[in-house]
């Protein structure tokens, strides 16, 4: 007799992705399968769940088989048209948050959205704020889009390449979390990153061309003194911060993530 306890132990995968897999397989969560998990499955029900499973072992990423994923606590569609959010982007959140609310107004620009996972949560932890979100790809566009019409989140989406949708309008922040691995790294074949788009990954022999037009671009569209924070690689630190004081940005500094890695690195344009 083939059990929900038997193919999470047939999965040949490490548990908790397993049990994710079930749980999407079989419309069920954590408690319903601990208390029927020797209940016995039929045979199309299991045929779908190791279905799922082959596609997790061939390499797909468990993000885009379960088409949802978790950022700040919130629920987040997700296709192969946008990057799978990431833990260590929620330092970029509690940095932006703190900033908008230390603030009277609080226009907020998060530049290279793709699924809205940032732009969400600044809104969702910043009611009071005016959130605009760019994407120079009209898919992960609407990914956002569908995002903050389920999480009634009122965020405005623009299409186009970085400050361009925006150009003569003021902000009193920007994030991002641009391309910032170069070319050649091989770690773009490792992981889930083979199957995310390239286009939001890399960015240059030195993975450093998005953050240098960011940081030149950055303070035109910015209020005097405000802010610009700034997601990359957890050795280009250094070369983020060497990038905005040349650039004229002040109060330059850089936050560790919880590895305490160098991570999200911001400046203000001067008063």
């Amino acid at each position: 007799m083939t059990t929900l306890q038997t193919l999470v132990r047939e999965a040949k995968l490490p548990r908790k992705e397993s049990e994710l897999l079930l749980f999407h397989a079989f419309e069920c969560d954590r408690s319903w399968l601990y208390a029927h998990g020797d209940d016995s499955v039929t045979e199309s029900r299991a045929a779908h769940f190791l279905g799922l499973v082959e596609r997790r072992q061939a390499g797909e990423p468990l993000a885009y088989i379960l088409g949802q994923w978790e950022f700040w606590s919130l629920p987040l569609k997700i296709t192969p048209d946008v990057l799978i959010p990431r833990v260590d982007t929620e330092l970029l959140v509690q940095w932006a948050a703190g900033l908008l609310k230390a603030r009277s107004h609080q226009r907020c620009l998060d530049l290279g959205t793709g699924s809205g996972a940032v732009a969400l949560a600044v809104k969702h932890e910043c009611p009071r704020s005016e959130v605009t979100a760019v994407d120079l790809s009209a898919a992960a566009l609407g990914v956002a889009r569908a995002n903050g019409k389920q999480l009634s989140l009122d965020v405005e989406w623009l299409l186009g390449s970085w400050f361009e949708p925006i150009l003569a309008r003021r902000f009193d922040l920007i994030v991002a979390n641009p391309p910032y691995i170069r070319e050649d790294d091989a770690h773009l074949h490792q992981g889930d990153l083979p199957a995310e788009p390239k286009m939001a990954l890399t960015s240059g022999i030195d993975g450093l061309q998005a953050l240098q037009q960011l940081a030149a671009d950055g303070q035109a569209a910015l209020e005097p003194g405000g802010w610009m924070l700034l997601e990359h690689g957890w050795d280009q630190g250094p070369d983020v911060r060497n990038l905005l004081v040349t650039q004229g940005w002040q109060g330059v500094e850089t936050r560790r993530d919880l590895a305490g890695r160098e991570r999200v690195t911001g400046g203000y344009r001067p008063l």
